[in-house]
């Protein structure tokens, strides 16, 4: 299934592609509502996930427009905005979910899965075709109980006929629906991926040709066993592995090799913050400084989130709402700035994941110590 993820933060961006190519999805990515407003009129898209503050067209106004233009496809608002005024905004602009920075990114995919399944609800969450059992939540494929090792590419096109078993599909629409916006490939691309899907499906011990070849039209699923597929899909008990741990172990690795290059630039970010300090300290904060400080600061709530540093990402949420606030001025805030630049460099001490456990979904954020001069 293919995603759109419109997010003006690179290291979000990394992180959720990631994430969700390890679950077998097809990410198109765009940095302003824009280019994603472009995107989606052009493409196909199974499901929006949307920032909303992104430049150009925010996310709200995005949703907006996706839906005056008949578009339904499930839309996902991503953000660092947790207030309820900002939630019924955001569900009544046509989002149909709404997940708040710092998130878990197991959580995020299961929300995921959920908005996907609602554009499927005649299909069992297991897509069966005699022994062969395609489970979306798992992204795994197995032949009479034995696991399949598909490509990415693989897999989407498996997913992609199963779940449109009377379609015939031309190998551009192919390519629209499985490959992603940045790849350039031909046509040819698509008979290659086939006949190596093909070619697994028949050393796994599958007799029948899945996929057949309408010539001068494309390909679809064998047109003599739709009434034996659907009455097998029909019949399929839910199921769902309990074991993730390969998609899992696939997102963890890459989310450390993205920390390492995000690692890289925390200090440029704390020195904008105290410099900040230090200017609203001498009465001498100009507005570009600010508005730097604070960009740099709703960044970091979702960043931080991603990589497990959820105290980090509520003290970056902190400098956020202060840095926003119309009346900040004086030395109080000042010294409420460094006192979170202290929070945040103690947290950020911390091995990364430390705080946020695959296991523990429901584990509490610490408090942000409070500062001295609140009332």
């Amino acid at each position: 299934m293919k995603i759109l993820l419109v997010e003006d933060d690179e290291t979000t961006t990394s992180t959720l592609v990631e994430a969700l190519t390890a679950h077998n999805y097809t990410v198109n990515t765009a940095v302003d509502g824009q280019t994603g407003f472009e995107l989606a009129q052009t493409f196909h898209y199974d499901l929006l996930v949307l920032d909303i503050t992104i430049p150009k067209i925010d996310g709200i106004n995005l949703c907006r427009l996706v839906r005056s233009q008949g578009l339904q496809m499930p839309i996902l608002l991503l953000t660092a905005k947790d207030t309820n005024a900002d939630r019924v905004m955001g569900l009544e602009a046509g989002a149909d979910d709404y997940v708040v920075k710092p998130y878990h990114l197991s959580e995020l995919i299961a929300r995921i899965r959920a908005l996907l399944r609602r554009g499927s609800l005649t299909l069992p969450k297991v897509l069966t075709w005699e022994k062969l059992h395609l489970d979306p939540d798992a992204s795994e494929v197995t032949y009479d109980g034995k696991l399949l090792h598909l490509t990415p590419k693989e897999y989407g096109l498996l997913e992609l006929f199963l779940r449109n078993p009377r379609r015939i599909f031309s190998r551009s629409v192919i390519l629209d629906r499985i490959w992603s916006n940045d790849e350039f490939p031909g046509e040819e691309a698509v008979t290659t991926q086939i006949k190596g899907l093909r070619q697994k499906l028949k050393t796994a011990g599958m007799s029948v040709d899945l996929i057949e070849t309408v010539y001068g039209l494309g390909y679809r699923l064998k047109g003599s066993l739709f009434k034996e597929q659907e009455e097998s899909m029909s019949s399929q008990p839910d199921s769902h592995p309990l074991n993730l741990s390969q998609a899992d172990t696939k997102v963890r690795a890459a989310v450390a090799q993205i920390w390492i290059k995000f690692k890289e630039s925390l200090p440029e970010k704390l020195i904008i913050f105290e410099q900040t300090g230090t200017s609203l300290a001498s009465g001498s904060l100009d507005s570009e400084l600010r508005q730097n400080a604070q960009r740099e600061a709703h960044r970091l709530i979702g960043s931080l989130g991603s990589f497990g540093f959820l105290e980090g990402s509520e003290v970056a949420r902190e400098i956020d709402q202060l840095l926003q606030s119309q009346t900040t001025v004086g030395q109080q805030d000042a010294t409420r700035l460094q006192e979170l630049i202290q929070l945040l460099q103690q947290a950020l001490e911390k091995e990364p994941f430390a705080e946020n456990s695959a296991n523990d979904p429901n584990q509490k954020i610490p408090p942000i110590p409070p500062s001295p001069h609140s009332p």
